[in-house]
């Protein structure tokens, strides 16, 4: 590989000639001084004593500044009277009206100008100034094109990135960032917790390009991209950064977003100056963040007739990574959220071979990724990773990591020298609930409203079998909401018809409280009845759970229903949709009442208990109800894995 270093001279002994963008504002500054110095000092004539004296007498000039040190003075001309001092030319030009005067002293100017007055009655006021104004008057006429000057440098500098050789020129240099076998990444599959299949398939990668022969032998290519797809905060960069510190080739990191610019044709410049560079590298990886920035489907602009530049930055990309120009040793990777709203022409095989699907972690990959983020956290034994894994059921390995430094947060904030598990679960609650409003003032009927709401939905959830079961419920108000109930979601794999009806019955277990026990309704259920409406929906339309349109599925996984303008269905059927919807929902919330009925006393005991202590936990519940007859899918699982090891040791 040649590189040229432009520090060298060159071979012919010759300077090289190298342009910089600076030059433009310096001979755009000598040209405004040029026009300033034409249209200023030869606007001036300079007239004689004698001839000045004639013409002052005659009250031609409006008005004189005399200069006492320069033995000068600076009189302007009357505009109706410029014919008597300037030719005819000049006035034709439109010269300035001014002209200037070397008198002999400024006593003697004094002593004519009062004469002038006592016997011709002119009217010319005068000043006297020390100095000459000449310099000021240059500063004042340029200062407004110095201050353009130096706003369109700083305008330049911010649009380039700062300050970089050759300026407005280099914007359509690529922006990424080159990671080496040098640079001091400390990011390993050591420090990956979870995502056990991605980093097996992140792996392989790393493992051809530090040993390519094992896989050539037998006739095998190296992958020339992977898509890494999943929800926020599941590890996708994460496990890109642990690719740059395992693999000894060089690594380029970027955005979608840094090929996006306001300049027509950048994106697509920067692409090849990526590529160029990544060729100049290879073997090496390229990793693009967000790629869905810059990779959306093509033809779906509003503006159909315009010219996208977006679709020329993807048109560019497309061609880079499988087109006639070979790109042999450079491998693609990139991540994203939102792998539907991709172009096909950039998912299919020879772009990226592989598409790694990152979930969210199960239990046992949260217990794993806890033990990564309690590493540096001072914690004493009464913290569990088998039980906080238990109780953030749905976290992210962001999520986590939010949860392990509010709880150090916290513990700090109550003067503690250790982290306990109440500090964690005071965390969870923060994250998940938001901040607790005690100072929030609410009437005692509201209290005893939401009581009542809150104990609806723990006595649901506590009697139904597919119920999520109850881990804490409060009446404290959070966030938004005057009430709030932690739950133990089962972490299925498929859900039956069954399951999704004794969720939809606990969830309007607080609505069906209020009119039992109270005999009326308030607005605190808003949210129990979205979640609903939408869970009957899906059951309806998405899953084919109902008995008038059963097996059928009204949803477009493809993505091609152009932003659901219309619908798969006609308009008998939405009538038959919105019916079954309502068939669903009706039924399960008279089962509420019915349940809740039945079991009044109880109900009762635990909304006077929540009104009194304000918060319990399933201790709480299983001495007012008894125990719960059936154990939860993630308590079950667990149970069978410490036997398996009990018995292993």
């Amino acid at each position: 590989m040649n590189e040229h270093n432009d520090n060298m001279p060159p071979k012919n002994g010759k300077p090289k000639f190298r342009f910089n963008a600076y030059w433009i504002y310096g001979l755009l500054f000598l040209g405004l001084m040029s026009i300033f110095m034409i249209n200023d000092f030869d606007a001036t004539k300079e007239l004689g004593w004698t001839e000045f004296r004639t013409l002052a007498q005659e009250d031609v000039f409006e008005n004189i500044v005399v200069y006492n040190k320069k033995n000068l003075l600076e009189a302007t001309v009357h505009s109706s009277k410029k014919a008597m001092v300037f030719d005819s030319n000049d006035i034709r030009k439109g010269i300035n009206s001014k002209v200037v005067v070397k008198i002999p002293s400024p006593d003697i100017f004094s002593d004519f100008y009062d004469k002038a007055v006592q016997d011709y009655q002119i009217k010319t006021k005068v000043s006297f100034k020390e100095g000459d104004s000449t310099f000021w008057n240059i500063i004042y006429s340029l200062a407004p094109f110095i201050f353009i000057i130096l706003i369109s440098i700083f305008i330049m500098r911010r649009m380039t990135g700062g300050g970089n050789a050759g300026g407005v020129f280099n914007v359509g240099k690529s922006k990424a960032q080159l990671f080496d076998k040098d640079s001091h990444t400390k990011v390993t599959f050591k420090d990956v917790a979870g995502l056990a299949e991605a980093k097996q398939e992140v792996e392989e990668i790393v493992s051809f390009l530090k040993n390519p022969n094992k896989y050539t032998e037998l006739g095998g290519k190296i992958p020339k991209g992977a898509l890494l797809v999943g929800p926020p905060g599941t590890g996708k960069t994460l496990l890109a950064k642990a690719v740059a510190g395992e693999a000894n080739v060089p690594f380029f990191s970027l955005s979608g977003s840094d090929f996006v610019e306001m300049f027509v044709g950048v994106g697509a410049s920067r692409v090849r100056d990526l590529f160029r560079q990544a060729k100049e590298k290879a073997p090496c990886i390229v990793f693009i963040d967000e790629i869905d920035a810059v990779g959306r489907a093509r033809g779906r602009n509003v503006n159909i007739n315009s010219n996208d530049e977006r679709e020329n930055t993807l048109n560019q990309l497309l061609t880079e990574m499988d087109g006639f120009a070979s790109n042999s040793g450079v491998i693609i990777l990139a991540a994203t959220n939102r792998a539907d709203v991709l172009d096909k022409a950039l998912l299919r095989a020879g772009r990226f071979d592989r598409q790694i699907h990152v979930e969210l972690p199960d239990l046992n990959e949260r217990k794993e990724i806890f033990g990564v983020h309690l590493r540096p956290i001072k914690s004493d034994v009464s913290v569990d990773t088998d039980f906080l894994a238990r109780q953030t059921p749905g976290f992210s390995g962001a999520d986590i990591a939010n949860v392990c430094n509010e709880a150090a947060l916290i513990a700090a904030r109550n003067g503690k020298s250790h982290v306990q598990k109440d500090d964690f679960m005071n965390a969870v609650d923060r994250i998940v609930g938001g901040l607790e409003k005690r100072s929030r003032i609410t009437t005692v009927r509201e209290r005893k409203m939401i009581a009542c709401h809150e104990a609806g939905h723990a006595s649901l959830s506590w009697l139904l079998e597919h119920a999520n079961p109850l881990v804490k419920v409060t009446i404290v108000p959070r966030g938004k909401a005057l009430g709030a109930a932690w739950y133990l979601p089962e972490e299925r794999q498929i859900t039956m018809r069954e399951q999704l009806l004794d969720e939809i019955c606990a969830t309007l277990g607080g609505r069906a409280a209020e009119e039992v026990f109270l005999g009326e309704i308030s607005t605190g259920a808003s949210n129990d009845l979205e979640r609903v409406t939408k869970q009957a929906y899906a059951m309806v339309v998405y899953f084919g759970m109902s008995d008038k349109l059963r097996n059928l599925n009204y949803y477009d996984s493809s993505g091609q229903d152009w932003g659901g303008f219309t619908k798969p269905y006609s308009e008998e059927t939405a009538k038959v949709i919105d019916e079954e919807v309502k068939n669903i929902v009706n039924a399960q919330y008279e089962r509420a009442k019915s349940i809740l009925v039945e079991y009044t006393e109880k109900h009762n005991l635990l909304a006077e208990k929540l009104l009194e202590s304000e918060v319990i936990y399933s201790e709480d519940m299983e001495h007012i109800f008894g125990k719960r007859q059936w154990v939860s899918r993630s308590q079950e699982i667990m149970e069978q894995k410490n036997a398996v090891e009990s018995q292993q040791s």
